[in-house]
């Protein structure tokens, strides 16, 4: 077990690596503690749940909706929670953004403690603070930047995780690579995912670099009006796809980084030779580098996106791999690159 603290913006947040779920109740007061889990979750670890007042959740990104938020909140209601009570997100991406943004708003804000279950919400999802929910087909429209105040890292849970959840997860960990670690990304290229899920001590090390990759460039940007906006490479497409063809996040980020390298070929002089060392090392971890949808479709969900600012968007690039870019793009430059490139 290791334990760090970071200073964020207006919170001290503590990360406990290869921690255990069991901590909680010593580090808090139980009878303050409310758990927010999945059924999928609960039910693979229900022995871990014992003793804890747990709110059940639906699993799947559908309902990653405002009424579901509303639910929790009712049930907080039911339970009386108060300002000392401390709201636990067990589980992936979805349940820890929808966690984090019924702790942020719920009586002005409780503290909140998030527990990732999967690759993906340990190396991406539960760090940064950033919480919300979908609306319709647009991802991520709603929510907050509220920071946790513990992130516990709890190994045990990926032993019940589907593989295809590993390789959801190790898109964002290839994203990492690819804006901020050249060595990274060549490490990433001598591996394959059997390694990662046999040997539990270079699973812990990896976890921890991309913690390590995303919390730095949170730090230094919390609430994205600059370089945060780098951790966005492959979203603003693969976000469109995702949603109307209601792919796995990863699948849909490793086919908007392709896109985005497409578009950087086109535009940012990047390499051709190096697109294609991307698109290997996806393959290496069974993520998709094709995938044939609507442009037109994709198209009136992208302008919708946040990172829109009147008539441009900003959007992510690379020069090589390892350094990203963040460059405005003309709504009418877009449209046509992707028309063109895509």
């Amino acid at each position: 077990m290791r334990k760090e603290i970071m200073a964020f913006s207006n919170k001290l947040v503590e990360y406990i690596f290869d921690g255990n779920f069991s901590q909680l109740a010593a580090i808090f007061q139980s009878d303050k503690l409310v758990i927010v889990t999945d059924e999928n979750v609960f039910k693979l670890h229900s022995s871990k749940f014992e003793g804890f007042t747990t709110i059940q959740l639906p699993a799947g990104e559908e309902f990653k909706q405002q009424r579901t938020v509303d639910d929790i909140i009712s049930k907080l209601l039911e339970l009386e929670a108060d300002k000392q009570t401390i709201l636990v997100g067990v589980g992936g991406g979805v349940i820890t953004d929808m966690t984090g943004y019924a702790a942020s708003i719920y009586k002005r804000g409780i503290k909140l403690v998030q527990v990732p279950t999967s690759v993906l919400a340990m190396v991406d999802a539960s760090v940064g603070g950033k919480n919300g929910v979908d609306v319709g087909p647009y991802k991520n429209m709603v929510g907050t930047v509220y920071q946790p105040d513990l992130l516990l890292f709890d190994y045990s849970f990926l032993d019940t995780l589907p593989e295809e959840e590993w390789v959801n997860g190790f898109a964002e960990i290839i994203k990492h690579a690819c804006i901020k670690d050249a060595d990274f990304f060549d490490f990433l290229s001598s591996k394959n995912l059997d390694d990662f899920r046999k040997d539990k001590t270079l699973l812990a090390a990896l976890i921890e670099k991309n913690v390590a990759i995303k919390t730095t460039v949170v730090l230094k940007d919390e609430f994205e009006t600059g370089d945060r906006k780098l951790l966005n490479f492959g979203h603003t497409i693969g976000h469109a796809i995702e949603n109307i063809y209601q792919l796995p996040h990863g699948h849909a980020v490793s086919i908007g980084m392709l896109a985005a390298c497409r578009i950087s070929e086109e535009i940012n002089n990047f390499s051709s030779i190096e697109k294609e060392k991307l698109a290997n090392l996806l393959q290496r971890y069974h993520l998709p580098v094709e995938f044939s949808f609507d442009k037109e479709n994709i198209w009136k969900i992208l302008v919708m996106d946040k990172k829109r600012s009147n008539d441009s968007m900003s959007f992510i690039l690379l020069d090589t791999i390892g350094k990203a870019v963040i460059k405005p793009i003309p709504l009418v430059q877009l449209k046509d690159l992707i028309n063109q490139c895509l």
